[in-house]
Formats: structure tokens, C-alpha cells, sequence
């Protein structure tokens, strides 16, 4: 049976919980790939509005298994703070799995994270500071502890106890070294290292009953014929390699990054679905080519309510770039794009879709490979009349103004794929399917 990917096409922020949301119904496991807490999926179900950091967006219904994968990096913390509170709401996360091969965040990675954004002075990254890039660069080290560790209490403790002692003196010792040059000073928590000892073998014994050879029940459930999303989290453009690097997370978010933090080959991704607005946004520092820095990105950030799930930070926007996207299918194989946010157009004159990138006037073939050049591109751009009417009440594609549906051809003619469905509201059942096929 199939195994579906969602991927962010974007720089993250695209509305793919609700995607993942829709697409849930017909699954019966919905597995997180990679990430951490740093990523913020938010779900309507009626009056209810479910915001989501780590347990992936199938919980919601009751028949599907939530699978933390392989190459999420997991803050116990934040996971029980999650769980308690979808249960308190009547939500339950008995089912829920998390790798054994997953890897923990400790209080020390928040405090690298800390340090390291500091030490960039002008130029941050734009980091959560949740210890994201810490803990995959221990992983990368061989440094990391596994969710799987665990199991045995006792040899977890004296891991995590010698792990503390060894950064705390690192800490301490970059603290010291940042005060000397005159650098601001850091307000960094104290590294208790026995009290972390005795509250991450506490958050162990609970993560027990919920660790599981996730690799071997994905592959067991695909062969037994079950349906299987894969969720990621951020999105392509921030992908480690592929992203606008330094501007990037610390892991893969695009499909590659599905096979790696699953444990399911290439050749079992049978549908790989890219997300995207009807406009563009991104969150932090980098290059951003249709960028709005005038009265028309702040109707797209009032409008489209453009403010970070976990941060609560303000998103920049521009008009959507469907040369960006076109990049996206190269580099997730993507067969479809689901398309959500339509309805944020609703209220404007004309509406532009970037269709080509020049720099120095003169056209180019490919997307930029990096952040320089990319802050160089002048966007081309196709100009067309706005619908002014609301689309949130329309289920038929027949019914969409003729403006809204041009701009739904001319975004599929550029990025050379189908659009499938297409969100037209915050609601969970506020979408049309667009594609005929």
C-alpha cells in the first residue's frame, strides 16, 4: 500500500498540518521524520485549535498509531507537556511511539544554542534557542543519547551524568572566555548536573511504555498493507544542504530526509506531496527575493495571521515564487502540490506570481545554490486582476472565480506538476481538490 510524504516547499510556515490532517483519515500510522520543538503545526477541528510541536497531527483521530521516527531529536520536556495537554482535552496519546533510535535534547544543547546565536552578534541565524542544532551536532559527533537508552535507568543515569559534567565545564569555560573579549554577557541557567540527572531519569521512566523499534513496525505495517504519511517538519528551503545556508535547520527536511529519519527506502515513497501558500513567508535571516516591504506584506502578514506557532515571532512576506517551487519538485521528486492560504488573496486588487530570477538583468537557468546569489535575484514576475470575493465557504473548484482559477493554471504551468488540493480557510474541512485526476 501507498507510503505518502508531506513536505514543506517553502521556507516552513506552509499549512501542512492541515494537509497532514486531511490526509490522516485515510492512514492508519502518521510518523514525524525529523526536527524537533522548533517546528509548530496548528490543526482547527471545529472550535478547537490544536497546536502542535513534536507528536505528528494524525493523533486527532482515533484509529491512527503517531510515530516519532528515527531523526527527530525529542526534548522530553516539551513531549509530556504536549501529551498532558491533548489529553486533558480529551485527545489520547497511548499510541504513540517514539524511536528507540531517536535523539534526546538535553539542557545543555539550549545553552550551546544560546551561545552560539550570541556569539553571531548582528548576523544571528534567527535559531528557536530549543537546542535543535546542538543536539544534531552531538549526534554528528557521536556524542548523542538515544531515546532508547532509557530502558535500562541506571546506565542512563550515568551517561547523562558524566555528558552534564563535561559540558557544564565546557560551558562555564565559554562563558568565562565570551566575558574577557568584552562580549555581552550571556544569562545562561546554571547547569544543576544532579538534579538533571534525576529529572531526565524521571521523563525516561515515562518515555518507556512509548519506545519502540519504529523502523521494523513501519516496514512490517507496509508489507501488511497499512497507509502510511510520513510528516516533516520545516521545509525545503531550510534543509540543511539544500537550504539558504547558514539560514537553515539542522536537518532534512525534504523527501531524501524522509527515507533517512524513517528507515523507509526511496523506493517505497509512492506519493510526495509538496506544501506551499498562495503566497511566500519565511522566519528568521536570509535572502527572500519576493519580499514585500511595504503596506502590501503587512495586509499578507494581518491577513494570513502570519505569526510562528511556537515563537510567536512576526513572518516576512512577499508574493508567492513558483520558481522557488519548481526547484522544490526537482528536489523532492515532488508528484503534487497541495496549495493552502488561497483565501489570504481574497481582498486584493491584483495578485503576482514570480515565474523566472535575473541577476544583473540578465536570466538565469537554476535556482541559486547560495544565499549570495540568491540575495542578488531580481524577480520576474506575471501580474494578474484579483477575485475580490470570499473563497471560504467554496468545496467545487467549479465554483471558484475565474481570477482565482487562472491563478491556480498559471502556478501549475510554471512549476510543471499538478495542484491537488487547495485551502481555502483555517477549518478542517475548508479545502476543494482542484486537480481533475
Amino acid at each position: 500500500m501507498p507510503v505518502t510524504v508531506v513536505v514543506g516547499a517553502q521556507w516552513g510556515d506552509e499549512g501542512k498540518a492541515k494537509v497532514i490532517d486531511l490526509l490522516a483519515e485515510q492512514h492508519s500510522i502518521v510518523a514525524r521524520y525529523q526536527g524537533g520543538h522548533n517546528a509548530g503545526h496548528t490543526v482547527v477541528v471545529g472550535d478547537e485549535r490544536y497546536a502542535l510541536q513534536l507528536i505528528p497531527s494524525g493523533v486527532l483521530y482515533p484509529h491512527v498509531t503517531p510515530v516519532i521516527g528515527n531523526g527527530v531529536v525529542v526534548d522530553l520536556p516539551t513531549l509530556f507537556k504536549e501529551m498532558d495537554s491533548l489529553e486533558s482535552r480529551g485527545v489520547s496519546c497511548a499510541a504513540l511511539k517514539v524511536s528507540r533510535l531517536a535523539h534526546l535534547i538535553l539542557p545543555w544543547h539550549q545553552a550551546h544554542d544560546a551561545l552560539a546565536e550570541a556569539a553571531r552578534g548582528d548576523q544571528p541565524i534567527g535559531t528557536t534557542l530549543k537546542g535543535i542544532g546542538p543536539a544534531y551536532a552531538d549526534k554528528a559527533r557521536r556524542l548523542g543519547i538515544r531515546a532508547g537508552e532509557v530502558a535500562d535507568l541506571d546506565t542512563f543515569a550515568v551517561t547523562v551524568r558524566a555528558r552534564a559534567t563535561a559540558e557544564k565545564a565546557l560551558i562555564d569555560q565559554a562563558v568565562t572566555a565570551a566575558a574577557a573579549t568584552g562580549s555581552p554577557v550571556i544569562d545562561l541557567p546554571d547547569l544543576d548536573i544532579e538534579l538533571i540527572v534525576e529529572q531526565w531519569c524521571e521523563y525516561g521512566r515515562r518515555l518507556q511504555p512509548h519506545l519502540a523499534d519504529t523502523v521494523g513496525m513501519l516496514h512490517d505495517a507496509r508489507e501488511a498493507g497499512a497507509d502510511i504519511l510520513l510528516e516533516g517538519a520545516q521545509a525545503t528551503f531550510l534543509d540543511l544542504d539544500h537550504g539558504t545556508y547558514p539560514y537553515v535547520t539542522s536537518s532534512s527536511p525534504t523527501a531524501g530526509g524522509a527515507s533517512a529519519g524513517s528507515g523507509l527506502g526511496p523506493r517505497h515513497l509512492d506519493r510526495i506531496i509538496g506544501i506551499t501558500k498562495a503566497y511566500t513567508t519565511r522566519v528568521g535571516a536570509g535572502p527572500f527575493p519576493t519580499e514585500l516591504l511595504d503596506a502590501l506584506g503587512d495586509k499578507l502578514i494581518d491577513v494570513g495571521h502570519e505569526y510562528g506557532t511556537v515563537t510567536g515571532r512576526r513572518r516576512r512576506a512577499g508574493w508567492l515564487d513558483a520558481y522557488m517551487l519548481r526547484h522544490a519538485v526537482r528536489l523532492n521528486s515532488l508528484t503534487e502540490f497541495a496549495l493552502t492560504k488561497l483565501d489570504v488573496l481574497d481582498g486584493f486588487d491584483e495578485v503576482r506570481i514570480c515565474t523566472g530570477y535575473r541577476i544583473n538583468g540578465q536570466a538565469i537557468s537554476h535556482y541559486p545554490d547560495t544565499a549570495t546569489e540568491l540575495a542578488m535575484v531580481e524577480p520576474e514576475y506575471v501580474t494578474l486582476p484579483g477575485w475580490r470575493s470570499d473563497l471560504t465557504a467554496i468545496r467545487d473548484r467549479a465554483e471558484l472565480p475565474s481570477a482565482a482559477a487562472e491563478f491556480l493554471r498559471v502556478v501549475e504551468h510554471t512549476v510543471g506538476i499538478p495542484i491537488d488540493i487547495v485551502g481555502v480557510g483555517a477549518a478542517r474541512d475548508a479545502y476543494l481538490k482542484w486537480s481533475r485526476t
